[in-house]
């Protein structure tokens, strides 16, 4: 349901207040009875009037509360800044992001691309997600995904998109925190460094639950989605944790081919507001949560500027995942942190000036 009503007032003892006032008016002209009026009147206490801004929510109204309520025993704590501030995107840098699909060259590339299709049969279906034909074409993907016109029941809106958007985050900041995990518990048991890995896998899997947590200032998701992304979570992790033992390359390519899908997404979402098929987002503003978190400009707090946001930041961890597949796992030093010897020259960073879609090659950085 859309935009919460407003909670009516509730008495806390209404048969008390009803038996005071009957008193009150056995006896209109005595002192005791504007005292019994009064007692009758403290009885019913007014709620403060509770509105929420989401646009959807599966969750009573009477249940609806603030999603990140402030720390109940800590007044002496103003404020908690982000531990990883965002780099700044410019507008050009945004709306130049393009929808790319990095090629399959050997068995471990095919076994990765065939689990994220997998995985994407899978979200599709929870989520109830469909799409428009014409459109978006990844580049370099022979099997582009061509799609109908939908309409109906099977079209998508704002409550579905938001819906997609809460699961498809909830999975994306696994891998980032698994494979981190994984390379800190290997630098710790080999006596080693991990040359600077660790910190770029913690920084997305950080950025993917920002993304996670915008939404959730939009959208409650009830008992059932919940319990989707519970089971989900369980099996992802636990399965991402044992496939990255085995083989941190095909883990870095498969989490980049599942940002090729994200990237996707958000590029149809964005394109659905264009065309005018999710009305009520086209004057929404983001959430204070995103506009802190992107330093998002005055003028530039839409819903179709978050999803650009949100957007780029799926465009770069597809490139650092394609990227850090074409690297020796266990030697080379990460690219997106080091220092190079001609900085001039096009290289890796942390932010989208000189992304490259589909990944650098190992012989480019190194």
């Amino acid at each position: 349901m859309y935009s919460a009503r407003p909670l009516a007032s509730s008495l806390a003892n209404p048969r008390a207040a009803t038996k005071l006032l009957q008193t009150a008016h056995t006896f209109p002209n005595s002192p005791a009875s504007a005292c019994l009026k009064s007692c009758s009147a403290s009885l019913l206490v007014h709620q403060p009037q509770v509105s929420s801004s989401r646009l959807f929510t599966s969750t009573a109204q009477q249940r609806i509360k603030e999603v990140f309520p402030p720390p109940p025993d800590a007044p002496s704590i103003k404020v908690t800044p982000p531990a990883w501030h965002h780099p700044v995107y410019t507008e050009e840098q945004m709306n130049s992001i393009q929808v790319a699909h990095r090629q399959t060259r050997n068995w471990a590339d095919r076994v990765a691309l065939m689990m994220v299709r997998l995985l994407r049969w899978g979200m599709d279906t929870a989520t109830g997600y469909t799409h428009d034909k014409e459109s978006i074409k990844p580049k370099g993907d022979s099997n582009q995904a061509s799609l109908s016109q939908n309409k109906g029941w099977f079209a998508m809106n704002e409550r579905k998109w938001l819906v997609r958007f809460l699961f498809l985050e909830s999975v994306a900041g696994v891998p980032g925190m698994v494979a981190a995990s994984v390379r800190h518990l290997h630098s710790l048991r080999r006596l080693k460094r991990d040359n600077g890995w660790i910190e770029t896998l913690l920084e997305e899997a950080y950025n993917e639950r920002m993304h996670l947590l915008t939404f959730m200032k939009m959208a409650e998701p009830g008992r059932f989605m919940k319990f989707m992304i519970l089971g989900a979570q369980g099996v992802f992790y636990n399965g991402f944790f044992l496939s990255y033992l085995m083989s941190p390359r095909i883990c870095h390519r498969f989490v980049g081919h599942l940002e090729e899908e994200a990237v996707l997404t958000y590029s149809r979402a964005i394109a659905d507001i264009d065309a005018g098929k999710l009305p009520k987002w086209e004057k929404l503003e983001a959430p204070e949560i995103a506009v802190r978190y992107w330093n998002m400009p005055e003028g530039h707090r839409t819903m179709r500027d978050l999803l650009l946001y949100i957007r780029a930041d799926e465009a770069k961890h597809r490139e650092v995942n394609h990227t850090l597949g074409n690297l020796e796992q266990k030697t080379d030093p990460n690219p997106f942190v080091s220092e190079y010897e001609d900085p001039d020259k096009p290289h890796p960073n942390k932010s989208i000036d000189n992304i490259k879609p589909t990944g650098w090659e190992r012989k480019e950085v190194m």
